[in-house]
């Protein structure tokens, strides 16, 4: 099994590109605390490199800036390739497949206030998806458990 969680603070802004067919592709670096201590007496930490794609590139690149705390779940991947002198090149990353805030978002000259939606328009939002669902046909064959 493949799965990786992490919890850190942003090293940069997420440096968010698109691909030839129009897929946001993001691309960032979590700092992770380690939780114990080294002979010093001091926290170490270390540095993931991740990529994320599609809307989800689009809302950590405008959600998560440099410093900021956040947590993503995903799968570790790595890239081999060949210099041009043969010798191999390795690069591990995070592919996200979600990401969360452990801690409220500082209201900072109310930046965040207008953002956060409140309960009635979760609701009103809800109602409106719920009028377009149609249920889902699916083989009891097909679930993993």
């Amino acid at each position: 099994m493949n799965v990786i969680t992490l919890t850190g603070n942003a090293t940069k802004d997420i440096e968010l590109r698109y691909s030839a067919s129009g897929t946001g592709v993001g691309n960032g670096s979590i700092a992770v605390r380690r939780s114990f201590k080294n002979q010093q007496g001091e926290y170490e930490t270390d540095f993931f490199n991740f990529t994320t794609f599609g809307k989800q590139a689009e809302v950590m690149a405008q959600c998560i800036k440099k410093g900021d705390k956040f947590g993503i779940t995903g799968t570790l991947q790595n890239r081999v390739w060949e210099k041009d002198d043969g010798e191999k090149r390795y690069f591990t990353e995070v592919i996200v497949n979600g990401f969360d805030f452990p801690d409220k978002p500082k209201q900072q000259n109310n930046q965040y206030q207008n953002q956060q939606p409140n309960r009635q328009q979760i609701d009103a939002a809800n109602s409106e998806i719920n009028k377009h669902a149609e249920p889902i046909d699916i083989n009891e064959d097909m679930l993993p458990f």
